[in-house]
């Protein structure tokens, strides 16, 4: 039996309902309706007999049937209420439980974190242009000013802390028993004809056999896989038949662009492959050496199956092919032509994403990574060159935080979030060394800013224990935005590259600036002031380090 919500008339299952006046609302005019005219003797049914409306009216006197039909119609509503309240208690509970337990429970501030600008200059996803951007004027809130002091005493005390320790290199046996694979793969000695460290390995599938169906690169992006058909096309053509077997040229690069993100890596990489000379891997940041060859995609996703060596060295099939006809050319067979073809790689992460290493390696006693990516490389390749590219750090973090914060992004919530990256470190330099925080990988992906990255001469001293200082080429992205053309030349001559035509120079030195900043992200301006600030006084003793180290005083940045 259906009930009317307003009346509680029972209604029969044809629906007379429509002849309730009380369900017409307000507005309802009982002389003008042709239902209601008349005495108020409107036949309604209820329980299938005939009754007059003042009649059912005294039914309505019933609370009891009242409150029955009420919840009847409401059970519903009232069931979802509760149990909205319930799954809310408990996603509530959840997050602070799991707060509690990893030690990051929202507790009130006591800072009121402030405002500073700053000078947003090139970067990896800015115009070389864009340096006119430092010198825009904004405005001051006083509320964050008044906090400055506060947080001063965070940086005071990470500053106390701060111990430029030698670390302890391991040896070449440790290595090996800890990547058995890797060094089954690769030789410890090159074609003695090639600039690029190259070597022949026998390839033992058959014609109807895929080279590529296992890559992971392939298998695990979609962006990857025309790469992939194309290098199957022409796979076949290039392989080396000697004595009823095949080989096929592999190949290492012979230089890496190893950091730092967001100080202009793309830019260089893109004026660099415009070099006759230079080849790059088919993807221009595999992130192999510190990613995927753990497993990992990202780091939030969890783990994936490790992309073997293998995965790696097909990246550079397209410049093996190459460097295989000149090494097979009339010239190369005849006159011992020097193939002076060289490949590079530009994985930004390579300098300073050491992750990984407590998920995969025996953790020691002080927390710190018992080995780190450039033993591995310098292992197999102990003549590799390596350039990096730094910015002020200051700059870098802001541009970091523009790129990969994806929702309300302001100058205002990357000054808290920097405030609260300062207290989590300061939290891990009470107990642990500076070499431990700074690759420790639960505090890193705590951190809301990577304050870390900016750190460069803790990477470069542990990059100096394996490798001399010659091998090291480190430029400002400063310097590049202000003339392209001499970085430019420094580069080539670090890497021993042959003399250009005026044409050729002009094509990589005058092109347009690669990975601009998105206009979205520049219509926010720059830092607060009182942000600029600190992250000045935390970054100091680091470029004071950087500048002893490099013997050059434009590393610490003063001018910026």
């Amino acid at each position: 039996m259906r009930y009317c919500i307003n009346c509680c008339i029972h209604l029969l299952p044809n629906d007379l309902h429509r002849q309730c006046f009380r369900c017409r609302g307000p507005n309802h005019n009982n002389q003008k309706c042709p239902v209601c005219k008349g005495e108020n003797n409107i036949p309604l049914y209820t329980d299938s007999k005939q009754m007059k409306l003042l009649a059912v009216l005294e039914v309505r006197t019933d609370h009891r049937e009242s409150w029955n039909g009420f919840f009847c119609l409401r059970k519903g509503k009232l069931c979802s209420l509760i149990f909205g309240l319930i799954i809310m208690t408990l996603v509530m509970a959840s997050y602070i439980l799991t707060g509690a337990k990893h030690g990051l429970l929202l507790i009130p501030s006591p800072f009121h974190y402030g405002a500073f600008t700053s000078n947003p200059s090139l970067m990896d996803n800015e115009s070389l242009s864009d340096m006119k951007d430092h010198y825009q004027p904004s405005k001051m809130n006083i509320s964050y000013v008044k906090d400055y002091p506060s947080i001063k005493l965070i940086i005071d005390t990470i500053t106390s802390k701060i111990e430029f320790m030698t670390r302890q290199r391991p040896d070449l046996e440790e290595l090996r028993k800890q990547e058995p694979h890797m060094f089954s793969v690769i030789p410890n000695k090159f074609l003695p004809n090639s600039k690029n460290p190259c070597w022949y390995e026998e390839y033992k599938g058959n014609t109807t056999t895929d080279p590529y169906a296992t890559n992971s690169y392939a298998l695990y992006s979609k962006r990857f896989r025309t790469i992939f058909d194309y290098l199957r096309k022409v796979f076949w053509n290039h392989l080396y038949h000697y004595k009823d077997k095949h080989y096929r040229l592999r190949c290492l690069p012979q230089f890496y662009i190893i950091g730092q993100p967001k100080c202009g890596t793309t830019d260089l990489y893109d004026r660099l492959r415009l070099h006759p000379d230079v080849r790059f891997s088919a993807i221009k940041e595999p992130h192999w050496w510190t990613r995927k060859r753990f497993g990992i995609i990202r780091l939030r996703d969890g783990f994936h199956d490790r992309y073997p060596v293998e995965d790696y060295l097909d990246l550079f099939d397209l410049a093996a092919h190459q460097i295989q006809g000149v090494l097979q050319s009339e010239a190369a067979k005849e006159h011992g032509k020097m193939n002076n073809i060289i490949i590079g790689e530009a994985s930004a992460s390579t300098m300073w994403d050491n992750n990984a290493w407590i998920f995969f390696y025996d953790n020691s006693s002080e927390g710190e990574p018992p080995f780190l990516i450039q033993d591995f490389i310098h292992a197999f390749q102990p003549n590799a060159k390596l350039i990096i590219m730094l910015r002020d750090p200051v700059e870098r973090l802001y541009s970091d935080y523009l790129y990969f914060a994806s929702a309300n992004k302001s100058a205002e919530d990357f000054h808290e979030k920097v405030a609260e990256s300062l207290q989590l470190f300061e939290n891990c330099m009470l107990d642990y060394s500076l070499r431990a925080c700074v690759y420790n990988n639960t505090l890193n992906n705590a951190m809301p800013v990577r304050l870390q990255v900016g750190l460069y001469v803790v990477y470069l001293l542990d990059w100096l224990t394996v490798f001399d200082k010659d091998q090291i080429l480190v430029l400002r992205l400063e310097d590049h935005a202000s003339n392209v053309k001499y970085t430019m030349h420094m580069v080539f001559q670090f890497l021993d590259l042959g003399p250009l035509s005026e044409k050729q120079e002009a094509l990589i030195t005058k092109s347009p600036a690669s990975n601009t900043r998105r206009p979205e992200d520049r219509s926010l301006g720059p830092m607060l002031p009182t942000t600029k600030a600190i992250l000045r006084d935390f970054y100091r003793p680091f470029n004071t380090k950087l500048a002893q180290v490099l013997f050059d005083d434009a590393f610490l940045w003063k001018r910026t």
